[in-house]
């Protein structure tokens, strides 16, 4: 290695993957599922660019450029991996990649030296990581020479749903990037693969920190400023990095592609495309996760109790319960708890408009799913009927709830595993296994586990009103507002 610029992991974290629905939802979108393999993709991503360390050159705590709500179940899952010391930069509203890329490059700015940003997307789908890195590090040899480069996917199908690169001269590694092409209708997209000198745009970037900011400046500095502006608001709450929230609202959404990447070709910026083939896929759809997923004899990727009889090159995700298949073929099959979606393999890029069509209902599958993940643990909504809701409750050791109370509803609770402690009013209780207590309406109160096993309770609500957002919060060490 002859750079010795520091290598700076960036993962974009956002994204809703809606046309991974029913999985995918807004408050547990498709990075965090695993969908191949037993890591979710965004641990996927964080394990590809901190494993295989070139010696002298080992890539530096990484940055996570995330939605503010998706904070704890980002972190939740760098500790499962064993990475405690991330960065969480935290978007309070999305404002697409380009002011995401930037708050990355201002705290490297602002932590010192000028180090090598080596930026993913954490919604991708990557079969040989050693390929992976070793494009990576012939990618951060050529930026610790001022360039900008771009790891562009060798094409094997004439694929619509991507934007190209369109490349020229060659030196033993990079080629010049001549010019950026919009997603073509399958015609022109033959013709790219017949011609040669076509690469997938994948959006992973290689470049300084400096060379992102002096080109954002030079290309959109509306975008720039506006950036800087919100970052020099941030407050910094431990891991999290949060910029002002007023003057991030007001930074034009855009994506890297279109403010900086495609402006650079003939710029005082030089840009280069390093080719990877590496078995990658952006999984933006199911037909996609059909694709690079283990297959049987007759072309059927199964996961979960499946049966299945005289049906071929089917996709069949069962998450709770028994689905039997039957006679058919080309299908996708997902079923959770409460949403079950078949489609046809080949127009699963439809699944779209199932979500336009929850969101226009505000139905809560649109966002949540049964079993809701929170800091302190999770619960899952096992009934409901007009007055009343049975949720499974678990909390982490050493978790606690916040101090709280509802106004529309009472709650009873059953300890079934571990050792709830309990604060009701001016009291505090200690109960275990069968034990039980009640939250009478308006009683401000609290949950916490005292143990070192998981707590898990059994609880009944009843009354006028069950929604979440009858919560007033008094206390709360995760920071969360009412």
């Amino acid at each position: 290695m002859t750079s010795v610029n520091p290598i700076q992991p960036v993962v974009l974290c956002g994204g809703a993957g809606t046309r991974l629905w029913p999985l995918s939802r807004a408050g547990f979108p498709k990075q965090f599922l695993c969908l191949v393999g037993k890591d979710s993709l965004f641990q996927q991503s964080i394990k590809r660019l901190l494993g295989g360390a070139q010696a002298g050159n080992a890539p530096g705590t990484p940055y996570i450029v995330c939605n503010e709500e998706h904070r704890f179940l980002a972190q939740e899952q760098l500790r499962e991996l064993g990475v405690e010391n991330a960065t969480f930069l935290l978007e309070p509203v999305g404002r697409n990649t380009a002011p995401a890329l930037t708050l990355a490059a201002l705290a490297a700015r602002d932590a010192g030296g000028d180090p090598i940003l080596v930026v993913t997307p954490a919604d991708q789908a990557i079969k040989d990581d050693a390929a992976f890195r070793l494009a990576m590090y012939q990618a951060v040899e050529s930026a610790a020479q001022g360039n900008i480069v771009i790891l562009g996917i060798t094409p094997d199908r004439p694929e619509t749903g991507y934007g190209y690169i369109k490349v020229g001269a060659c030196d033993e590694v990079v080629a010049a990037v001549e010019r950026f092409v919009e997603k073509p209708d399958r015609e022109t997209a033959q013709a790219y693969l017949d011609e040669g000198g076509y690469y997938w745009n994948a959006g992973l970037f290689v470049l300084k920190a400096s060379v992102w900011l002096a080109a954002l400046e030079a290309f959109r500095s509306d975008i720039f400023q506006a950036t800087a502006q919100a970052w020099s608001g941030k407050r910094i709450d431990g891991a999290f990095v949060r910029p002002d929230l007023d003057a991030f609202v007001a930074i034009p959404s855009e994506s890297v592609d279109y403010a900086v990447m495609e402006k650079c070709p003939g710029s005082e910026f030089p840009i280069k495309m390093l080719p990877l083939d590496a078995g990658w896929s952006d999984l933006g759809a199911w037909d996609a996760v059909w694709n690079v997923s283990p297959k049987e004899e007759d072309g059927n990727a199964l996961q979960g109790d499946v049966l299945i009889t005289e049906s071929r090159n089917s996709l069949v995700h069962a998450n709770s319960r028994l689905v039997a298949l039957v006679g058919v073929e080309n299908l996708v099959v997902i079923e959770t708890p409460d949403a079950v979606l078949v489609a046809d393999r080949g127009r699963c890029q439809e699944v779209k408009q199932i979500v336009n069509l929850l969101n226009l209902q505000a139905r809560e599958e649109l966002s949540l799913h049964r079993k809701v993940h929170r800091p302190w643990g999770w619960y899952d909504s096992i009934d409901e009927g007009g007055r009343f809701k049975v949720k499974r409750i678990q909390v982490k050791p050493k978790a606690s709830l916040s101090l709280q109370k509802h106004h529309h509803r009472a709650e009873h609770w059953v300890v079934v595993q571990g050792t709830a402690e309990i604060t009701r009013g001016s009291e505090t209780l200690l109960l275990g296994e069968n034990q039980s207590t009640y939250i009478p309406l308006g009683e401000v109160h609290r949950l916490a586990n005292p143990g070192s096993i998981p707590l898990e309770i059994i609880e009944v609500q009843s009354g006028s009103y069950l929604g979440e957002d009858d919560i007033v919060r008094f206390d709360d060490q995760y920071g969360r507002k009412n």
